[in-house]
């Protein structure tokens, strides 16, 4: 009886150990919701909380995350897309059940659903190109996002049998669907790097989309026309007495910005062990303690020069371009292809698209250029509208991200990095916001 004794006090310890702690707290902070995670250290954890929240499209204001040892302790600042704290109950119940089972992972299936991923050179009317073939094989889109950068597209696609509504299983039909949609994607001039795939499960969509443009080195690649010049700042250094690298970055704030910075991170093999996020008006700045995950930091300047690019990428390639229309209508056979055919004879280019149908109701995001990259006039979005319906399609401002009058004046935060702040400031300063001493000073 003893000897059993022991045993449920270790199974006890050990799931203490392994099942995160989340405390969500409305008291603390006058214009935002803090939520709290602690739990044992293993990589991959802090996406996983990350992405919890960014799945639930919540702003992250601010957040701070502190490593000792094995363990790990994160608060985060965060609002509804409204800048609203949190009240509904499902919703902060669905968040302390999501961060507390993150220790044992989680994995996205498609639901049914056969995904087809697709990376290849981008230009005018492709996407028309793709939805049409798969309307030829009789495939029913049921949802997608596509993401371009750097004259890249990668594209993720669920789709079903038309006629049965299962997944897509004949090896012969998913060898026809690949060789089609690869010449597609081939065209005249990408006869190497257009990639198709087809499998029944995949990740989390969106970290997928990172890793598929990230293997075809988008961020290698120069812009054909360079648009926006408020280019994403980021900075390395290594300090070398505690050995960390300090990366320091400063761009535009936006929605799911923490996480396409992390999921990067995470996915090129670098631990976060301490970090301060801060966003002011419209800015966002960030600053990460990070080794690779064999305990070194960044060890050359090839290595630190990547960092870079790909951090910038991993900003940009999610940076809402173009005028922003909505297709909300009954879904039906073709819709995609039909649509996306009017963009292209319009000459309009889709820099970003979000599909997704539910109860038979189609619900598609657009964003569209010119050719070239520039604005599209009113004149030819008019138009468009007029040929798939006035009632159908519809623009769309870009949503604000919202800011309380507080932090609106508050003084934007510079790129640090000139001095490097000591590790024993950095930990204090992060247990004090997580509530655990009274002062840092």
């Amino acid at each position: 009886m003893e000897w059993a004794a022991c045993l449920d006090e270790y199974e006890k310890l050990v799931f203490r150990m392994n099942t995160p702690r989340v405390v969500i707290d409305n008291a603390v902070c006058s214009n935002a919701t803090l939520v709290k995670v602690d739990s044992a250290r293993r990589h991959g954890i802090l996406l996983e909380a990350v992405q919890v929240l960014t799945d639930l499209n919540l702003t992250i204001k601010k957040a701070y995350i502190s490593s000792d040892g094995r363990w790990f302790m994160d608060v985060f600042h965060v609002t509804d897309q409204n800048g609203n704290k949190l009240t509904d109950e499902s919703v902060i119940n669905y968040i302390e059940q999501s961060l507390g089972t993150i220790h044992f992972g989680t994995s996205s299936c498609s639901n049914g659903l056969t995904a087809l991923e697709l990376t290849g050179t981008d230009r005018v009317g492709l996407l028309s190109e793709v939805f049409a073939v798969l309307a030829e094989l009789q495939c029913n889109v049921v949802e997608s996002k596509v993401w371009t950068h750097n004259g890249r597209i990668a594209s993720l696609i669920y789709v079903k049998d038309c006629g049965s509504g299962c997944p897509i299983e004949d090896s012969q039909k998913i060898d026809t669907i690949e060789a089609r949609l690869r010449t597609v994607l081939k065209g005249d001039n990408d006869i190497r790097s257009a990639k198709t795939s087809v499998s029944m499960a995949v990740t989390h969509t969106e970290r997928r989309l990172h890793q598929m443009m990230f293997a075809d080195r988008d961020y290698e690649r120069k812009p054909i026309l360079q648009l926006c010049t408020d280019s994403p700042i980021v900075t390395v250094q290594n300090w070398a007495e505690r050995s960390y690298s300090v990366v320091n970055i400063q761009c535009k704030d936006r929605a799911k910005l923490l996480f396409d910075v992390v999921c990067t991170m995470t996915d090129m093999d670098y631990v976060v062990f301490h970090a301060t996020i801060k966003t002011a008006g419209d800015r966002a700045h960030m600053e990460f303690y990070i080794r690779h995950t064999d305990g070194t930091p960044i060890s050359s300047e090839p290595e630190r020069h990547r960092v870079i690019q790909c951090l910038q990428a991993a900003i940009e390639r999610r940076a809402s371009e173009g005028v922003r229309l909505e297709l909300c209508t009954e879904d039906r056979p073709g819709l995609l292809a039909k649509v996306t055919r009017t963009f292209r004879e319009a000459g309009l280019n889709v820099t970003r698209a979000e599909i997704s149908t539910s109860t038979d109701k189609a619900q598609n995001v657009f964003y569209v250029t010119d050719a070239i990259g520039n604005p599209a006039d009113r004149e030819t979005i008019d138009a468009v509208r007029q040929r798939v319906g006035l009632s159908d399609l519809k623009v769309k401002e870009l949503p604000l991200i919202c800011h309380s009058k507080g932090e609106r004046e508050e003084q934007a935060v510079g790129v640090g990095g000139t001095v490097l702040l000591s590790l024993g400031s950095l930990v204090r300063r992060n247990l004090y916001n997580l509530g655990l001493i009274r002062s840092f000073s």
